[in-house]
């Protein structure tokens, strides 16, 4: 079964911070000099994994063979790694375990909200009889798995390993999970944790393949790695932060890919001739 939306069959569903909208996602490739927008495009879909190597391809005309790329989790794939190794293209894209394994971060977790001031500080008690793996329906030929709840999970990682194994990831959505009268049963931290995630393995992982995931995790964990991948954050995100609140552009206005595309493109044409002006090349 296919599913579209009726009014714009273009766009897609995609999970944010307040659910799943219906949308379209905006990405941009800036230079780290100047905060210039080299390459923009706009896609329906859910997923930027599939996103990277397109806009890293439109961009190359103006990349240099030492230009370093750099993502964030959201671009990380295998696939996507094994395609910018065997196009010799240097880049460090994060996963999302990567602040899990840096010192910086080890205090995080005492800087987060919690959901209740008075909140119980004594050792949470331990509880049995959590849904494994076996309670959900899975159909590794239609690549879908459903909770015992009823609801769709998405799939987030189709080749991922752990401890030897390859398997698939899915998570739950927000909106079907923190509502849900059966966080008990199914999360161990239901208070703290906000989507049940859970793998199907399909074996052990080849070990005479190529484990692009590692080779990226052990560059971007190096001294050096963290040095360069840090000014990732001070690059691309004041250039969002810019055209989101400063030019107001908060949705896109539009239907259909053609014209979300062509509004993105503008609105970052704008954003470079701002750069421009204030740098003395308008004059």
């Amino acid at each position: 079964m296919i599913k579209s939306n009726r009014t714009d069959n273009d766009s897609a569903k995609m999970a944010t911070s307040k659910g799943v909208i219906q949308g379209y996602t905006g990405v941009a490739a800036v230079d780290d000099r100047h905060q210039i927008i080299i390459e923009a495009q706009a896609h329906g879909t859910g997923s930027e994994q599939a996103l990277l190597m397109p806009v890293v391809a439109a961009a190359t005309p103006v990349c240099t063979l030492d230009t370093l790329i750099t993502a964030d989790a959201g671009y990380h794939s295998e696939a996507n790694l094994k395609a910018l190794a065997e196009t010799h293209r240097p880049a460090l894209i994060a996963d999302n375990q990567m602040r899990q394994r840096d010192e910086r971060f080890k205090d995080q977790a005492t800087h987060k909200a919690q959901p209740d001031p008075l909140y119980d500080k004594a050792h949470p008690k331990k509880t049995a009889g959590h849904y494994r793996p076996k309670d959900f329906d899975y159909d590794p030929q239609a690549g879908t798995c459903i909770c015992p709840a009823g609801k769709k999970l998405y799939q987030n990682g189709a080749n991922c390993h752990h401890n030897g194994q390859v398997g698939t990831k899915f998570q739950g959505a927000l909106r079907d999970c923190l509502p849900c009268t059966l966080r008990e049963k199914c999360l161990r931290k239901p208070e703290t944790t906000k989507t049940r995630q859970v793998m199907f393995f399909r074996g052990k992982a080849d070990k005479t393949a190529v484990n692009y995931s590692e080779i990226m995790r052990r560059a971007i964990d190096s001294e050096r790695g963290r040095q360069l991948y840090g000014k990732r954050f001070a690059t691309v995100e004041p250039v969002f932060g810019n055209i989101r609140h400063n030019k107001g552009l908060d949705r896109f206005t539009l239907r259909g890919q053609t014209k979300v595309d062509t509004q993105w493109k503008l609105f970052c044409l704008v954003h470079n001739i701002e750069k421009l002006a204030h740098h003395g090349y308008a004059q």
